[in-house]
């Protein structure tokens, strides 16, 4: 049977969260041939090429395993240390979330949680969409997506769903929308995009039986700046109404059609650790108080 060695995952953990070798060697308190020499051995040991050697490094898919292993052996010491009385140094928590969350509710249970537990969180944003593929990958412990199904070796709690409406300023409707939120109308009026991979307005579009290739697009990948654009009439846009809730009165107006709701999921490794079940807990607690009921 392989066997891995934890010295070496965890140099290749270190390495890929440090993003260079250099990097890496000062964190371990080592030379940085020492770190290329565990990484030889290591990728010795299993067989496979773990790291493109690019800038900044980057993992092959051969070393997802391994940066989970690497992960997961922090989780477990830091709750072993804690068992014997010691006082265990803050652990790195990576997480990942999508940017509306992270912009919206996300931030207040992590806050909570740095005032009372030993832990330092690393937020990798993405698409709710696409968040899982980074617990897979190993990259984070946790995630907030809109995948249902557990992940391998992952436990899966629902948290709520994230409301999105069509908005506009006042000024924005009176321009583009004289006679209503019409297909014609919405085959003119420009369009508010997070990315390339944001189809939320291309589905509202479709919904209201307009053609989502005739408008033109704009592409702001910032959460606050894409509502900033909305708000300065650069386009009309879906926003989360969480969002929305806090603007003064009349400083958007909904365009109609049917609001989109995206159901949100908390999923982790199944892996028992005192501090990554202390995360869910506040996470899922703060989703069910704020989001609307799955």
């Amino acid at each position: 049977m392989m066997r891995i060695s934890p010295v070496g995952a965890e140099t290749l953990l270190s390495v890929l969260d440090a993003g260079s070798m250099e990097a890496a060697a000062r964190d371990l308190h080592i030379s940085p041939s020492a770190v290329s020499q565990r990484l030889r051995a290591l990728e010795e040991e299993v067989g496979r090429v773990l790291l493109v050697r690019s800038k900044p490094l980057q993992p092959t898919p051969a070393a997802a395993p391994l940066v989970r292993y690497a992960r997961q052996l922090r989780l477990l010491e830091q709750g072993v240390a804690r068992e014997l009385g010691d006082d265990p140094a803050r652990l790195r928590i990576p997480l990942a979330v999508n940017a509306d969350s992270l912009a919206t509710w996300f931030l207040a249970p992590l806050a909570r949680l740095a005032e009372r537990r030993r832990a330092v969180f690393d937020l990798h944003r993405d698409d709710q969409d696409f968040t899982a593929r980074l617990l897979e990958e190993g990259t984070v412990m946790a995630a907030v997506t809109s995948r249902a199904e557990p992940i391998a070796g992952c436990r899966v709690r629902a948290l709520g769903v994230l409301r999105y409406e069509a908005v506009a300023t006042p000024r924005f409707v009176a321009t583009h929308f004289p006679d209503g939120v019409t297909a014609d109308a919405l085959a003119h009026a420009p369009v508010i995009d997070f990315d390339a991979r944001d189809d939320l307005q291309t589905r509202w579009l479709l919904a209201s039986g307009a053609d989502p290739a005739a408008p033109p697009r704009h592409r702001i990948p910032a959460s606050h700046d894409f509502a900033s654009a909305t708000l300065r009439g650069m386009g009309w846009s879906l926003l989360p109404t969480l969002q929305t809730a806090g603007l003064a009165e009349g400083a958007l107006l909904p365009l109609g059609g049917s609001a989109i709701d995206v159901p949100l999921f908390w999923q982790q490794w199944s892996l028992r650790s005192a501090l990554l079940d202390a995360v869910a807990d506040e996470v899922v607690a703060e989703a069910r108080r704020v989001l609307i009921a799955p």
